[in-house]
């Protein structure tokens, strides 16, 4: 089957479920991995993975692709869905930005996570929010700067800018061991 992500979501949008497939196959793991950096909940991750491939399914005509890129599109419905978890709950309480979620004491952490997260927490905290997500996005999302430009609102050129400088500071100001934790830190979620 074809690897482009056009002709895939074209031939998807016309029916073809087998494109619709390969979709699923090359976004899933990238989508999950997302959710789940920001809900800390295996459970949780798998639910909402779920469900924005099933709203990206119903909504695929909507899709253009002058717009941007399939993955920012898919991106964007992932965290409506985060977005809707988090309003929808009753134990907890809707902030505006999606890493300000309630501290982790509200979450259920994977064990195995629970070492590495009390390492990184501190570090991430202390970097504003909009360096904390492109760090985030980069990194542990393996978005590229076009689809991190399409989601944030910004030139490409200044998320590369943005994001070399926030890489020196973490270097500059964080021990090498964290520094590797972070960049570790995603190989352990599935």
């Amino acid at each position: 089957m074809d690897k482009d992500p056009l002709k895939l979501v074209r031939a998807a949008a016309s029916g073809d479920s087998g494109a619709f497939g390969a979709l699923y196959e090359m976004y899933f793991d990238r989508i999950y991995r997302y959710l789940y950096y920001r809900c800390l909940h295996r459970e949780t991750a798998e639910d909402l993975c779920s469900k924005t491939f099933l709203n990206a399914l119903d909504k695929l005509s909507t899709f253009k692709p002058e717009k941007g890129l399939f993955g920012s599109w898919l991106y964007r419905i992932a965290s409506n869905s985060l977005v809707d978890h988090y309003r929808k709950s009753s134990k907890i309480e809707f902030h505006s930005g999606v890493w300000d979620l309630p501290s982790e004491e509200d979450h259920v952490i994977d064990v195995h996570n629970k070492l590495y997260w009390e390492k990184l927490k501190p570090v991430l905290d202390d970097l504003p929010a909009e360096k904390r997500d492109l760090i985030i996005m980069r990194v542990w999302d393996e978005l590229s700067f076009r689809e991190i430009a399409e989601l944030t609102g910004r030139s490409e050129a200044a998320c590369k800018m943005s994001f070399g400088r926030t890489l020196k500071l973490l270097k500059d100001s964080v021990p090498f061991s964290i520094l590797m934790m972070f960049i570790t830190f995603k190989t352990t979620v599935m």
